[in-house]
């Protein structure tokens, strides 16, 4: 069984072009459904930083053949943003993507639930360093943004489109830093009525947003729409009211909420997710020593897999033998006219000798398995001991 990776992520391929590539939960989860088929597994992972399909087949090749055909039937020019990663380095990279050491701001905490999530919408954490104590995600860093462009956010009133998790936890940092959330909008209004009832501010209908953009200071916008719930011509419509107060405006969505072109406006600063690495690095010289301890931790996890991958080709091989020996011990005992007495000694005697016997062959096929000739080791018992056919 071959595990295979195929995706794109922030490394290789800008906004614009993983925009192209995201999938909400239902269809991420509907894409590795298809991927698996009846007899295999897939698991597809799609946030604002990456989008990754994790096969695991019999072929690795036919696995990987699938798993690109399914991203470029999403978006025909991911082509050469493409990484493509089998076994143990599949096995590494999710183990650092899981840890945050992949995203776009180490030690990020988000990532590890949306790892769950995709797995448990797939086709099928425990923290051990300090890398996540200071501000690690783009939520956080969004608010570290805005108080770089005020200097102060304290008194600022601030407008947040989008009332799921990203949202709310952009909401805490901002106000956690002064900014007033004046008002929250989003598509269902119960759910801006729960985070307006705890942090305060007014919840707006998606409509009206144009309407509010003559008090805000801040607009953050975090959807999973699929197009545009901003343009450039509404906010121009909105730009005479506000008598030339600077507008801070922060797209932490893919596919992006705002239209670019807001950006060229006299008086707007839009900023989307990829224009926080410039944030993320001002934040990395505290988190790189725990980074190092959790690329460690990573690496030993990723060593532990390699080996029990390796196991499953010798495994078998060493039950096959144990119950050749078993059969052949309990065929003997029946042959041999014992009383009940000389029966319960006799088994017992034989037991353990045939357990002494195979102790040192089992242990050697394990310790081989980690081993590039642990396959071989595997063919050998089974030609020695005639066990070709339980394979």
């Amino acid at each position: 069984m071959s595990i295979v990776l195929v995706g794109i992520s922030h490394h290789q391929a800008p906004v614009e072009l993983r925009e192209r590539a995201a999938l909400d939960r239902t269809r991420a989860g509907e894409l590795a459904h298809a991927l698996a088929g009846g007899q295999g597994e897939a698991v597809c992972l799609s946030t604002c930083n990456r989008t990754e399909l994790y096969l695991a087949d019999e072929s690795g090749d036919a696995a990987e053949g699938k798993a690109e055909a399914a991203l470029l039937a999403l978006e025909s020019e991911l082509g050469p943003a493409l990484y493509r990663l089998r076994d143990e380095e599949a096995a590494l990279h999710l183990f650092r993507v899981a840890a945050g050491l992949d995203s776009m701001i180490p030690g990020e905490g988000e990532i590890l639930g949306q790892v769950r999530i995709a797995h448990e919408a797939g086709a099928t954490g425990r923290s051990q360093t300090a890398i996540g104590e200071s501000p690690a995600s783009v939520s956080s860093a969004a608010a570290a943004l805005a108080e770089q462009v005020f200097g102060d956010l304290e008194g600022r009133s601030v407008l947040v489109v989008g009332a799921g998790k990203v949202g709310e936890l952009a909401i805490k940092n901002l106000v956690s830093r002064g900014a007033t959330i004046s008002s929250v909008a989003n598509r269902t209004g119960q759910r801006a009525e729960e985070l307006t009832q705890r942090f305060g501010g007014e919840a707006l209908a998606l409509d009206r947003i144009e309407e509010e953009l003559v008090r805000a200071d801040v607009m953050l916008s975090s959807t999973s729409a699929p197009g545009w719930i901003l343009t450039r011509k509404q906010v121009e419509h909105a730009l005479p009211a506000r008598k030339g107060r600077p507008l801070f405006l922060i797209d932490l969505a893919v596919p992006r909420d705002l239209d670019p072109a807001i950006h060229e406006l006299e008086g707007c600063y839009l900023y989307d997710i990829d224009d926080l690495e410039a944030v993320v690095a001002e934040t990395l010289a505290g988190r790189r020593r725990e980074a190092e301890r959790a690329e460690t931790i990573v690496a030993e996890e990723a060593d532990r897999f390699r080996a029990w991958q390796a196991s499953l080709d010798v495994v078998p091989a060493i039950t096959s033998l144990r119950a050749r020996a078993e059969q052949i011990r309990d065929a003997e005992l029946r042959r041999a006219k014992l009383n009940d007495a000389e029966r319960r000694a006799a088994e017992s005697v034989t037991a353990a000798v045939l357990n002494k016997l195979l102790h040192l062959p089992t242990i050697r096929m394990k310790q081989a398995a980690a081993a590039a000739d642990g396959v071989i080791y595997a063919d050998a018992v089974r030609h020695l001991f005639g066990l070709e056919d339980e394979r």
